[in-house]
């Protein structure tokens, strides 16, 4: 139910000086009671108090809920020190860098229980998989775009990686 359709029960109730009422449907259960001061909606399966409301005072609209102000995030989420032994480690190899085309979780198997598709120290061919960023639960296969050999993994099995985040070090053969 949405504010709009809210606002005309209420209105009918009013006209027509209905001093109690109860809408039950299967998503949630509205109680009105006029000259009451609380009026209660449920929702199935957790109940969910609306604000209350008085007689004989006119409907009015429900604005919509607002975001609440977020902070501006930190630079990383990794430790400052996780952060600086990828670099550290990233500038010591040299290489082509194949980094996360999207945000999402990096895996570096199909399944669980499965093999890597790829290992430091592994020759890949381009177009070969070498990982899977899962996003909004579709699984995203990464391809080499050179051939060479892995020279550097530098995420964690399951970990969030970013955007342009550098995922393997290639080294061209």
């Amino acid at each position: 139910m949405n504010a709009k359709e809210l606002k005309a029960i209420l209105q009918a109730l009013m006209e027509h000086e209905v001093s109690e009422m109860s809408l039950e449907t299967p998503d949630y259960k509205l109680n009105i009671k006029r000259g009451s001061s609380l009026a209660q909606v449920q929702y199935v399966p957790a109940p969910v108090a609306t604000p209350q409301i008085t007689a004989p005072q006119p409907a009015v609209a429900v604005p919509a809920p607002q975001p609440a102000a977020v902070a501006a995030p930190a630079a990383t989420s990794r430790p400052a020190t996780a952060g600086r032994e990828a670099e550290d480690k990233k500038e010591e190899i040299k290489g082509v860098e194949v980094k996360a085309p999207i945000v999402g979780t990096f895996y570096r198997s199909p399944a669980p229980d499965a093999e890597p598709y790829v290992k430091e120290g592994d020759s890949v061919k381009k177009g070969q998989v070498l990982c899977i960023i899962e996003a909004m639960k579709l699984m995203n296969e990464i391809e080499s775009e050179v051939t060479g050999v892995v020279r550097k993994i530098l995420v964690n099995d399951a970990e969030p990686v970013e955007y342009g985040q550098t995922l393997f070090i290639i080294e061209p053969a």
